[in-house]
């Protein structure tokens, strides 16, 4: 199935149905007054956040969406049917826009997370509403109220712990086929990466995490350069970058420092917040050189960019270091877990310390 992570679709709620004009009319009872029930309300419409959907494809192919109307009121004060709801399933990780404003109306972060996009119209009254002392035989009704009707936007940034950043041919789809069982395709030549990856890494009984790897960037990606910028969106959710740097290009003039600079501009250019997650430098390839001069270069380039955090020297291809890799990213995450649930024990009790563990 094709990757799509952006959709434009259009939402209908069910207008309210019609109120009833009826009399009463029995036996003996000559003055029975007006009895016209109100009409049923509009079906709205939902977006929820259901599992097992990563791509926003289906709304390619289906662009509108009605939710059911009110049927009219009856006789004897009876209301008329609501109109059923509509529960339209999206990915997990879908941003929603009106598009007509460009304000942002919710983000379906949580699987089952709901959100009310389109509400119905309520059913209008019956002629039994409006009688009164003077007016005994009443023949308005209301004719219910319209549903809403939107046009919405929808954006997809998958869920993930850990994002693969770095240029064409870096590595990161041989890094997340070496730790993971997700089979990007990997071959040698730039951009083989078309669309965003998911891999889940495991790293021991009950201690997993999600890696993203995403297509390459190359300098001038914030001007449309390349594939440009437009999967960056899918890191911002993430909690760790790996900066992957080929320590062995191919073309004899790359300056892996240099190219290194330019993704972090790249980062900054896009969004500032992002540039600012924690970042690790993983230094790949390293089976492409002997060991001492694989160590030599990496000791080179991480001090060329004075670079302060964790960084690592592996090979994608080989598997060598992953291990020490998934574990310390692991080890990463897990502290931070418990230091947001200490920060929420500390602020709210235990009820806020849980929530902030799921």
């Amino acid at each position: 199935m094709k990757f799509v992570d952006e959709a434009r679709i259009k939402v209908q709620a069910g207008s309210g149905g019609r109120g009833s004009t009826s009399f009463r009319r029995e036996k003996f009872m000559p003055l029975g007054g007006p009895d016209g029930g109100d009409g049923g309300d509009g079906g709205s419409v939902y977006l929820r956040a259901a599992p097992g959907i990563n791509t926003l494809a289906d709304f390619r192919i289906e662009r509108t969406y009605r939710a059911g109307h009110g049927e009219p009121g009856g006789a004897r004060d009876c209301t008329g049917r609501s109109g059923a709801d509509l529960y339209i399933p999206v990915p997990v990780g879908t941003t929603v826009r009106e598009a007509e404003t460009g304000e942002q109306l919710g983000d379906l972060a949580s699987e089952g997370e709901v959100l009310p996009v389109a509400r119905g119209g309520k059913g209008g009254w019956g002629n039994q509403r409006f009688k009164s002392s003077t007016n005994r035989t009443p023949r308005q009704f209301g004719p219910g109220l319209p549903g809403e009707k939107r046009t919405l936007e929808l954006e997809l940034k998958v869920i993930a712990d850990v994002g693969l950043l770095g240029l064409p041919n870096a590595g990161k789809s041989t890094l997340i086929r070496a730790v993971s069982a997700a089979r990007p395709k990997v071959a040698a030549y730039p951009f083989t990466t078309l669309h965003p990856n998911l891999g889940v890494v495991d790293v021991g009984e009950h201690r997993s995490f999600v890696m993203a790897d995403i297509p390459g960037l190359i300098e001038g990606a914030a001007e449309g350069a390349g594939l440009g910028i437009r999967f960056l969106r899918h890191l911002q959710r993430t909690r760790l970058l790996l900066h992957l740097v080929d320590i062995a290009p191919v073309d004899p003039e790359a300056d892996p420092v240099r190219d290194a600079r330019a993704i972090v501009a790249e980062l900054k250019k896009f969004n500032p917040r992002l540039a600012a997650k924690p970042r690790w430098l993983v230094l790949n390839k390293r089976d492409l050189l002997p060991d001492q001069d694989a160590e030599q270069r990496a000791r080179a380039i991480v001090r060329r960019l004075r670079f302060r955090g964790p960084h690592f020297l592996i090979s994608g291809a080989t598997g060598r270091g992953t291990k020490e890799l998934s574990q310390a990213v692991m080890t990463f995450l897990q502290d931070r877990d418990r230091e947001a649930r200490d920060r929420a024990l500390s602020a709210g009790g235990i009820g806020a310390a849980r929530r902030a563990s799921t």
